[in-house]
């Protein structure tokens, strides 16, 4: 050891001499430099300890947070292991420029509180005892468990008075939710000397119930055995039951999440698309492994079927925080495709910004393909009727009608010859008939739909509907291109199948009718400003409302009326390019 630590023991051996008190040395590293025999004789030891941590005679202490100069009462630890109450005050020195802490101990009984400044000892613990009542709930317990002292807070939230407690033990508030080895190891614990921490459910008076959270210290004699015991509790109820909910309300979210995994193919985005989470469903269908899912994006099961402005429409209304539902067309890793139907939800943060999204599918492939079959046959059907509509108009324009035709000529022949009014008659009976003969072949097919397509057909149909029926109808239009035969067959038809509606309920001396080319749509709207309907009138009333959506299903589109009483009728047709 150098020099000056010897000359340094000297000092401080020559401060311990000066007092009786039992003293204890310590660094800056709270590692013990000297302990005089005082303070050996009070921890029952019977060689030095110098060189060894300060917390194996003092656990839990921590000498940097000690104000200097003030008692403070702590528990020490003998050679046998055994805890007992003991008073410390701290005094720093410096010396050679190192810091070291005197520690004064006395054990804490009525024979060694002289000489450490009783006043001041007795005015503190009066304070901590003030600040105790206040704030938390006190007991105080004989070795037995009887009950000698309890605050005023003990009796509000017991509501028994404090003469109904005291001689009592603590069965007088068990409220029986504990079991009873959870009671024999609080009573194991303190009955060693050791401090109890734990939570107690509590019966009050009224029979209601509450929570305390509870730490239970032990007062140890001379002996090192308890004496009594004093029991600092806390409320916890609201907490206990907020914990309670909150636990409740996680088994719910594993089992809905369960539920989930089991039933729905389930995947979690971060804000920017990338998967952060996939259960097995997925993996299963896309026949992709986790890993080769997680970090990357939905683009990986893209099939191509869908338009950008698909996903441009949904990436908008999910980025505002609304939930979007259809049916998405994926491509699995073996290249098969399978059909989902999604529905994307958004979670929110503070600021109602989405962070994630959960996107939950069901495999709806079978039904996808029994849909298209049933489509394909639909348009079969269609395609059926519509070639038959073209063979009865041909035979009946190139037939029937130039038959009457001829017959037409040779009554005009005659009309020459004779002059008779039944001539006249037959004449005009047969210019009527030829008329409502070549009506009959254009309803049922125009040749101008077929030779010159179908804006000249639109135009035709209009000039007709607008003579026979003295309905205005205004006809706008963007398309600069003939469209597939089946198209223009179901834009005809469903506005031919709307005006006739017009006229039949409608009370109106005007419509309109539209059609718009977009990027990746068709849109044809036929609008009214008349006596409107009710959706289910329109059903139960047969007015051309299923056939329309066959029609439009039929060509992958889809039809939207939007109709109120006295507000008009909209019909939107829309079909993809």
């Amino acid at each position: 050891m150098p020099a000056v630590m010897r000359n340094s023991d000297r000092i401080i051996r020559s401060k311990q001499k000066a007092t009786e008190d039992a003293t204890i040395v310590v660094d800056s590293s709270e590692i013990i430099h000297s302990i005089n025999e005082q303070a050996l004789w009070l921890f029952n030891l019977e060689n030095d300890c110098s060189g060894k941590e300060l917390q194996q005679l003092i656990p839990d202490l921590s000498v940097s947070t000690v104000e200097e100069g003030t008692v403070i009462r702590h528990f020490g630890r003998n050679n046998g292991g055994q805890h007992f109450p003991l008073f410390l005050r701290k005094n720093t020195f410096i010396l050679n420029g190192e810091k070291y802490t005197i520690l004064v101990l006395h054990k804490s009984n009525n024979q060694s509180m002289s000489g450490i400044e009783p006043q001041k000892v007795l005015d503190e613990l009066l304070d901590m005892k003030f600040a105790l009542d206040e704030s938390t709930i006190v007991a105080i317990t004989d070795q037995t468990g009887k009950i000698k002292y309890v605050n005023e807070k003990f009796c509000k939230i017991s509501q028994y008075t404090e003469e109904e407690l005291i001689g009592q033990d603590h069965r007088v508030i068990n409220s029986g939710h504990h079991q009873k080895e959870f009671i024999r190891n609080l009573w194991r614990t303190i009955a060693n000397g050791d401090i109890w921490k734990g939570e107690l459910k509590n019966k009050a008076k009224d029979g209601s119930y509450y929570w305390v959270d509870t730490t239970i210290v032990p007062f140890l004699n001379e002996e090192g055995k308890p004496h009594q015991y004093l029991a600092i509790r806390n409320e916890v109820t609201e907490h206990k039951r907020v914990v309670d909910k909150l636990k409740k309300s996680m088994q719910e979210l594993v089992d809905l999440k369960f539920a989930l995994d089991e039933s729905s193919i389930v995947a979690i985005t971060d804000k920017q698309g990338k998967i952060t989470y996939v259960n097995n469903k997925f993996v299963e269908i896309s026949n992709y492994t986790r890993e080769e899912l997680i970090g990357n994006t939905h683009a990986v099961v893209n099939s191509g079927y869908h338009p950008v402005s698909f996903f441009k429409e949904l990436w908008r209304t999910i980025g505002n925080g609304k939930v979007w539902q259809g049916e998405i067309k994926n491509k699995a890793k073996d290249g098969s495709y399978y059909w989902v139907d999604t529905t994307i939800v958004p979670f929110l943060d503070d600021t109602n910004k989405p962070y994630q999204y959960l996107a939950m599918r069901s495999e709806i492939t079978k039904r996808k393909r029994i849909e298209e079959e049933l489509q394909y046959s639909m348009s079969r059907i269609i395609n059926v009727q519509e070639d038959e509509r073209k063979r009865l108009s041909r035979e009946i324009h190139d037939g029937i009608g130039q038959n009457l035709y001829s017959h037409l000529i040779t009554i005009n022949r005659i009309s020459a010859e004779v002059n008779h009014p039944l001539v006249d008659q037959m004449l005009s009976e047969a210019s009527e008939i030829i008329q409502e003969v070549r009506d009959f072949s254009w309803a049922l097919r125009p040749s101008v739909l077929d030779d010159l397509g179908l804006m000249p057909a639109i135009r035709s149909f209009l000039s007709r509907f607008s003579e026979s029926y003295f309905i205005d109808v205004y006809f706008d239009s963007t398309l600069t291109k003939r469209l597939g035969s089946n198209v223009e067959i179901t834009i005809y038809r469903i506005i031919q199948e709307a005006l006739t509606n017009v006229r039949k309920y409608a009370e109106v001396k005007r419509a309109s009718v539209t059609i718009r080319e977009a990027e990746d749509t068709i849109r044809v709207v036929i609008e009214d400003k008349g006596a409107g309907f009710d959706k289910e009138q329109l059903l139960s009333n047969g007015v051309g409302l299923i056939s329309m959506e066959e029609r439009a299903r039929s060509v992958n589109g889809n039809i939207n009326v939007k109709s109120a009483p006295q507000k008009g009728t909209t019909i939107i047709l829309e079909i993809p390019r």
